[in-house]
């Protein structure tokens, strides 16, 4: 979706995109999340592709959301909360150059805010080890397969999102439970 008059977009990518997704979709202020990859350098990747390890893309997801209702800066704030920015090309089991932490802005603006975040994180101490989330300009962004939108969604039971997919999202609805679209069940 591309962000409308009033709407800001933001690319980020931190472990697999089902888990960002999951989350950010239940963020007040966000208006959509789109699964999907981005910085590498072969256009239009597939799943397969990039789980190669060969195309450079990170599995990202693309968040529209209105800065009048949550400002860029605390939706890096959550981002930095439900994944490990600490850890080089991996997040828990899942390995790989495709689930980076990365940050792709989409303008000065939004790198300047990223900059602070990052160093406002890091000196919160949250993390146990210095952060390694690459912070770069806006890459092309290709929408992953429609079998990988709404992912958890549409499969809350299977082993994956049981174990690491729900876990992310209770921790975010625990922790930002004033920031969620509607009160968690």
């Amino acid at each position: 979706m591309i962000a409308q008059a009033g709407h800001e977009a933001a690319t980020l990518g931190g472990g697999c995109f089902w888990c960002l997704e999951a989350v950010f979709k239940e963020l007040r202020g966000v208006v959509s999340v789109t699964s999907g990859y981005a910085g590498g350098h072969v256009e239009n990747p597939s799943y397969e592709e990039v789980c190669g390890k060969k195309t450079g893309h990170a599995e990202v997801v693309r968040v529209v959301f209105d800065p009048a209702e949550l400002s860029y800066a605390d939706l890096l704030r959550v981002f930095f909360t439900i994944h490990d920015p600490t850890t080089r090309d991996r997040q828990g089991a899942d390995v790989g150059p495709q689930y980076r932490s990365i940050i792709l802005t989409h303008s000065e603006a939004q790198a300047a805010t990223a900059r602070a975040v990052m160093e406002e994180v890091a000196k919160a101490a949250i993390w146990d080890a210095p952060l390694v989330t690459e912070l770069v300009p806006e890459a092309p962004f290709w929408p992953a397969e429609p079998e990988h939108h709404d992912y958890f969604a549409r499969n809350p039971w299977s082993g994956y999102c049981r174990a690491v997919v729900a876990p992310k999202v209770l921790k975010f609805r625990k922790m930002f439970a004033e920031r969620l679209k509607r009160p968690a069940a």
